[in-house]
C-alpha cells in the first residue's frame, strides 16, 4: 500500500520538480545572453546618442503624446502630472493626455491640475470616458484616437520620469527600421520603505536589469511593462490596437507587434522612477494579474508563435517567458507532498530505486532553486555599486516569493479555467518614507480569504520540516523551512495590514 502511494505521489512530484529545474536552467541561460551582449549595447547605447544629438537640433524633433492612465489615484496623480509637464521636450512637439476613468476626488484633482498647466501654456487634455470599457487598455485606445503625436509614451500613475527621458528614448526609434517599443528600466522611489519593498525591488531588478536586456539584445521576444516606454503608433495600430481579452493588455500588444515584424529596444541606462505598493495585499493583488494575463496571452497567442518561422530557441523562450508564473503551481505541489514523502521514504530508504530517485530529484531541486538567486546577485552587481548591501536581502525575496505561491496558483488556474475576473489596479499611496499613518479605509483593497490557506499551509510546512529534523536524510528540509516561513509571513501581513488600514508615509 506505501508502495502504491509512494509511486503516485512521485508521479506528482517528479514533473514538478522537474519543471523547476527547467525554469533555474532558464535563469542561467538569461544570465547567459545579458552578459555576452551587456557591454556592446551599453556602450552602443551611449555612442548612438551622442551622434544623434550632434547631427539633430532639439526643435526638428517628432512630436509625442505621453499619456496617463489613472484610475482613482489621488494620492499620487498630482506628483505625476508634475513630473510630465516638466519633461525636458520642445513643448509644440508635447502633447500630454490624463485618460481619467475615476469616480472619486481624483477627477477633480486632475480638472484643477489641466487647467492651471493649460494657463501658462503646456498642451495638456483632460480624457474622461462615460464608462471604463477595457479598463486600461480600453483608456489607451482613446487617447491613441484623439493624440497627436507620432510617438506615445506611457506612464501608470506611479511613476516619476526624469526631466530628459524623451531625449533620452525617442532617437533609439532612429536606429534601425521597425522599432516598436522602447521600453526602459524602473527605479525603485521607495525601496527602503520596508522589508517586502526591498524584496520586490530585488525581484523587479532580476527582470528589467536581467531578462528584458536578455531577450532584446538576443533577438527574443521582449514585453513592454505597461509603462515608462514609448510606442510608435503605427506599430500599435498594425498590431491591431490595446485589447482588453487578457489582464496584461502590455504583454499581448507587444507580442503581436513583434509577430508582425516590429522590434523591440530596451535601454538599460534609462531609469524611470516609480513607487512600490508598500501593502501586501495590493502587491499581491498585482502578483494575481500579472500571473492570471500572461497565462492568458500564452494561451491566447502561443499558437499563433508556433506557426511562425522563428528558430526553436525564439519559439521555446516565448513559451517560458509566457508561461513563467507556472512555476507557483509547481511550488504548491511541492510544498503539498514533501510532507508525506518523507514520512514515505523514511520506510523505503533501502530501496535502491527510490534512493536513486531521491538523489536525482534533491540534484533538480537544488539546481532550480539556486538559479534565481544567482540572477539576482548578478542583476544586483550590474545594477548597483553597493550590490553586496543589496545581496543580503535576497533571503526575503525567496522567502516572500515562496509565500504568494497560493495568490499566484489561483491566478494560473482562473486563467487556465476561464474564469472572468475585472482588472483590479494597484492602489498607491505616494509612501515614499515611514512617519505619519494615513488611514486608508475605503481605497485600500479587501482582504482575500486566501490568508486563511496561507496560514494553514505554512503550519503544514512547518510540521514536514520537524519531520525533517527527526530524519535528517533528505533534502526537503530547508525548502520546507522556507515555505513555511513565507506563507505565515504573507498571510499574517496581509490580515494585520488589512485590520489596521493605516499605511506609514
Amino acid at each position: 500500500m506505501n508502495n502504491a502511494l509512494l509511486i503516485i505521489i512521485l508521479i506528482f512530484y517528479c514533473p514538478a520538480a522537474l519543471w523547476l529545474f527547467l525554469y533555474g536552467m532558464n535563469n542561467y541561460y538569461m544570465i547567459y545572453l545579458f552578459l555576452r551582449k551587456f557591454k556592446k549595447e551599453t556602450t552602443g547605447n551611449q555612442k548612438f546618442l551622442e551622434q544623434f544629438w550632434s547631427n539633430h537640433n532639439k526643435d526638428n524633433l517628432p512630436k509625442v503624446t505621453t499619456q496617463l492612465p489613472v484610475y482613482n489615484e489621488r494620492h499620487v496623480v498630482e506628483r505625476l502630472i508634475k513630473a510630465v509637464v516638466n519633461i525636458d521636450y520642445p513643448k509644440e512637439l508635447h502633447e500630454i493626455q490624463v485618460l481619467n476613468d475615476s469616480n472619486d476626488e481624483t477627477k477633480e484633482i486632475v480638472s484643477e491640475l489641466v487647467n492651471k498647466y493649460r494657463a501658462v501654456g503646456v498642451n495638456i487634455k483632460h480624457v474622461v470616458r462615460d464608462n471604463r470599457d477595457g479598463f486600461k487598455a480600453g483608456a489607451l485606445n482613446l487617447g491613441m484616437e484623439k493624440a497627436e503625436g507620432e510617438f506615445l509614451s506611457i506612464f501608470d500613475a506611479d511613476f516619476v520620469p526624469e526631466k530628459d527621458f524623451l531625449y533620452n528614448t525617442i532617437p533609439f526609434f532612429y536606429e534601425r527600421p521597425k522599432v516598436a517599443i522602447v521600453q526602459t528600466r524602473w527605479g525603485h522611489i521607495n525601496r527602503n520603505y520596508s522589508l517586502l519593498t526591498i524584496a520586490q525591488s530585488i525581484g523587479i531588478d532580476g527582470h528589467f536589469i536581467i531578462e528584458q536586456g536578455a531577450r532584446t539584445w538576443n533577438g527574443l521576444y521582449m514585453n513592454f511593462n505597461g509603462t515608462a516606454g514609448v510606442w510608435r503608433r503605427e506599430a500599435i495600430i498594425d498590431a491591431g490596437g490595446w485589447h482588453f481579452d487578457t489582464l496584461t493588455e502590455d504583454l499581448d500588444l507587444s507580442y503581436r507587434a513583434q509577430l508582425k515584424g516590429w522590434s523591440t529596444k530596451f535601454l538599460f541606462d534609462v531609469v524611470a522612477p516609480s513607487e512600490l505598493p508598500v501593502d501586501i495585499n495590493a502587491y499581491k493583488s498585482q502578483q494575481h494579474r500579472w500571473a492570471k494575463g500572461s497565462i492568458q496571452t500564452a494561451k491566447k497567442l502561443l499558437p499563433q508563435v508556433f506557426k511562425t518561422n522563428d528558430s526553436l530557441i525564439r519559439k521555446a523562450e516565448a513559451f517560458i517567458h509566457l508561461n513563467q508564473y507556472m512555476v507557483h503551481p509547481m511550488m504548491i505541489i511541492l510544498a503539498l507532498l514533501s510532507f508525506p514523502l518523507i514520512v514515505l521514504l523514511k520506510e523505503q530508504i533501502s530501496n535502491m530505486s527510490v534512493s536513486l530517485t531521491m538523489i536525482i530529484m534533491m540534484f533538480l531541486i537544488s539546481m532550480g532553486a539556486f538559479a534565481p538567486t544567482f540572477l539576482y546577485i548578478v542583476s544586483q552587481k550590474k545594477g548597483y555599486k553597493d550590490w553586496l548591501k543589496r545581496c543580503l536581502f535576497i533571503p526575503a525575496l525567496m522567502v516572500i516569493g515562496c509565500g504568494i505561491a497560493i495568490n499566484n496558483t489561483k491566478a494560473v488556474l482562473e486563467a487556465l479555467f476561464n474564469i472572468k475576473s475585472d482588472f483590479i489596479r494597484t492602489p498607491k499611496y505616494g509612501v515614499i518614507k515611514r512617519g505619519r499613518n494615513i488611514l486608508v479605509k475605503n481605497y485600500s483593497l479587501p482582504l482575500q480569504v486566501f490568508f486563511i490557506s496561507e496560514i494553514l499551509l505554512s503550519a503544514y510546512c512547518f510540521m514536514g520540516f520537524m519531520q525533517y529534523t527527526s530524519n535528517k536524510k533528505f533534502v526537503f528540509g530547508p525548502f520546507l523551512l522556507m515555505y513555511a516561513i513565507g506563507f505565515l509571513y504573507v498571510g499574517m501581513l496581509s490580515l494585520f495590514q488589512k485590520f489596521t488600514e493605516t499605511i506609514k508615509c
